[in-house]
């Protein structure tokens, strides 16, 4: 049994891409994608028709309308080939917006609907900002979950499960890279400062019977993944899923629901103030959410910009 194999029995896979035809040979429960991912997957020759299928379809519609229809056209393409659930993300530039997100998540459902997709297999992904975990309360509220990303520490993860949402997805590799920058040292197995994070983020909700799923994401090496064996799901690009598909090495579970009740913390409660200054005290955690907002940014502008093209 490979190393793919013998995480599945433990940890709900997903993949992490726009790229819907590789996604098949790891037969995957869900998959989630980015503006990024959606970036990269446009310019490939073989998803370029969709984008400009999906221009000339709703031809007479603004840009931002058309790139809503591009998300879910892409969405619709990968929930053929899963079982399970696909995760949209609202445009970034939304991120301090909380009503704007919430009308960006009801437009998605929207969309996903009338294309015949019950709401139950989408889940919309909003940064862990103090506004989009609030646009993600009122969304949950509405029947519409939600995958909060751009998570880099407990103080976002309390608040997103205060606030009921679905899913979050506290970054693994971001935090790694941060770390490593910053002191030099190359991080392995669970000394590594993103594999320390998920695990006290999973532990706490564990503990505190929270039902907010947890979804390691942002892998660089597989060494980070196997740290979290037993994490409720994680969201793996195709080449790590070769890897760890090449393996046959023994693979143990880490994460054990029964251990982490016995853990020695303190439940928190987070108001506004209280959750931005604890987030300001995290120099990791606010250098990350924000470069990550940026470059979410960057990358939605350059997607409108080829839809822009092609009119």
């Amino acid at each position: 049994m490979n190393q793919l194999e013998q995480l599945k029995q433990y940890t709900t896979i997903v993949a992490d891409t726009g790229d819907f035809q590789s996604i098949k040979a790891f037969a995957p429960q869900d998959a989630t994608t980015n503006p990024s991912l959606i970036l990269k997957a446009v310019q490939k020759d073989e998803y370029r028709p969709i984008m400009e299928k999906v221009a000339r379809d709703h031809a007479g519609k603004s840009t931002n309308e058309i790139v809503d229809h591009l998300l879910v056209a892409f969405g619709q393409e990968i929930l053929k080939v899963i079982p399970g659930r696909v995760s949209t993300e609202t445009d970034a530039r939304l991120s301090f917006d909380t009503e704007g997100s919430i009308e960006k998540g009801r437009t998605l459902i929207r969309l996903y609907e009338a294309a015949g997709i019950s709401r139950d297999r989408v889940l919309i992904k909003i940064a862990s900002t103090w506004e989009g975990i609030r646009a993600a309360q009122v969304l949950e509220k509405e029947g519409i979950h939600c995958n909060l990303t751009l998570l880099f520490s407990l103080p976002q993860a309390i608040a997103c499960a205060d606030a009921r949402v679905q899913l979050i997805s506290p970054f693994v590799g971001r935090i790694y890279d941060w770390y490593k920058k910053s002191t030099g040292t190359d991080y392995t197995g669970a000394d590594d400062p993103g594999v320390q994070s998920v695990k006290r983020i999973y532990t706490y909700y564990r503990k505190f019977d929270y039902a907010t799923e947890v979804m390691g994401a942002s892998f660089r090496n597989t060494s980070q993944i196997i740290e979290l064996a037993g994490c409720d799901l994680l969201t793996i690009s195709p080449e790590l899923l070769q890897k760890l598909a090449e393996s046959d090495a023994p693979l143990t579970r880490k994460l054990v629901p029964a251990e982490a009740k016995n853990a020695d913390m303190v439940k928190l409660t987070l108001d506004e103030k209280t959750f931005r200054s604890m987030l300001n005290d995290d120099a990791m955690a606010t250098e990350k959410l924000a470069e990550g907002i940026r470059a979410f940014c960057v990358d939605a502008v350059k997607l409108d910009q080829l839809i822009v093209a092609l009119r």
